[in-house]
């Protein structure tokens, strides 16, 4: 009888130990997703007081939202890397780069104002002087630099980190580099500022309405640069040098004039291997051979047949011919070396 009372005495207190821990595992449980509440509650204030929506975060705040929230997170980040001592180097293009992150960020609180992914993504950067710590945990050595950190991420040198050649197109590119990565979708386009403001507009307005008897008046006199075919020349190799460089490709799609090279940051890129991407400076390039074959033609079909000496033709026939020749073999030879799989800089002494 004494031996059954010490089974249940035992038994009851193995099972008031198993109460006791459920019991903790459920303030546990309860405990951290108040926390995790308050993690994403603050990230919303945070963003809030950024007119861009944009978090700014130093080695403290990496710690708080990153490296001391266990996985999985409740949300994600998209964290631009800058350096404030790195932006007036102009092919770094770090001011753009970060203003079209801004944008990126404003057009998604837009879309998503009231949405539940709204707390599924903050966007967010680290200064480089303000947080080196950061910088090494990432593994970041250079910049511009972007990264996402999903919320299974929990080692941050394995966040995703966004190739150097897709920020060609700014705010575009990085939305559809959130988009493949992390299936977070923008929601709509990106919200940019008008060109002008309504300011602007209203002054431009104002000046047509007072200086438009004068115009009206030279028109009718034929006494304006309209009138003038020197002017309609010069537009006219303009919009060919615009047609055949790609200048409309180039503000389309944003490109660089030029990229730094990942090897060497004191070299840049002119030219880039490869047919899915041209720059700038590239277009410019050919732009400048096509245009000029397309004055070699203009000269002899409307200068070079007026001249009287048969000689003189032959003589600038034979220039033109071999300087519309030089022209088209370059083209061609940088139409064969894009269909190479690297990327090489472009060597002005020994390409002309």
């Amino acid at each position: 009888m004494e031996s059954q009372r010490r089974r249940g005495a035992d038994k009851m207190a193995i099972l008031f130990q198993i109460a006791a821990v459920l019991l903790l595992l459920l303030m546990t449980g309860g405990a951290a997703g108040r926390s995790a509440d308050d993690l994403v509650a603050e990230l919303k204030s945070l963003r809030s007081q950024s007119p861009s929506g944009v978090i700014h975060l130093d080695d403290r705040l990496v710690s708080r939202f990153l490296t001391s929230v266990g996985t999985p997170r409740p949300y994600s980040l998209l964290i631009f890397f800058d350096a404030n001592q790195l932006r007036s180097k102009a092919e770094l293009r770090l001011p753009h780069l970060h203003s079209e992150f801004s944008l990126l960020s404003a057009s998604f609180s837009a879309h998503h104002e009231d949405d539940a992914l709204s707390s599924r993504i903050f966007f967010c950067d680290v200064e480089f002087g303000q947080s080196q710590k950061s910088f090494d945990l990432f593994g970041v050595s250079s910049v511009p630099h972007v990264r996402l950190v999903p919320a299974s991420t929990v080692s941050l040198r394995d966040s995703i980190p966004m190739d150097q050649s897709e920020f060609s197109r700014g705010a575009d590119s990085m939305a559809e580099f959130l988009e493949s990565k992390a299936k977070i979708s923008l929601g709509g386009a990106i919200l940019r500022p008008p060109p002008i403001s309504p300011l602007q507009v209203l002054f431009l307005l104002a000046a047509i309405l007072i200086s438009a008897p004068f115009l009206v008046r030279r028109i009718l006199d034929g006494d304006t640069l309209i009138h003038d075919q020197r002017l309609w020349m010069s537009l006219a190799l303009f919009v060919y040098f615009f047609g055949v460089s790609g200048t409309m490709h180039n503000i389309i799609r944003n490109m660089p004039m030029v990229l730094p090279d990942r090897n060497n940051p004191d070299r840049l890129i002119f030219f880039y291997q490869g047919s899915g991407m041209q720059l700038g400076a590239e277009g410019f390039a050919i732009g400048f051979l096509y245009m000029v074959v397309g004055l070699v033609l203009a000269f002899v079909t409307h200068l070079l047949v007026r001249f009287r000496s048969i000689s003189a033709q032959r003589g600038f026939m034979l220039v033109g011919m071999l300087l519309a020749y030089w022209a088209v073999s370059k083209v061609i030879y940088l139409d064969n070396w894009k269909t190479g799989y690297s990327i090489h800089s472009f060597r002005p002494k020994s390409w002309w």
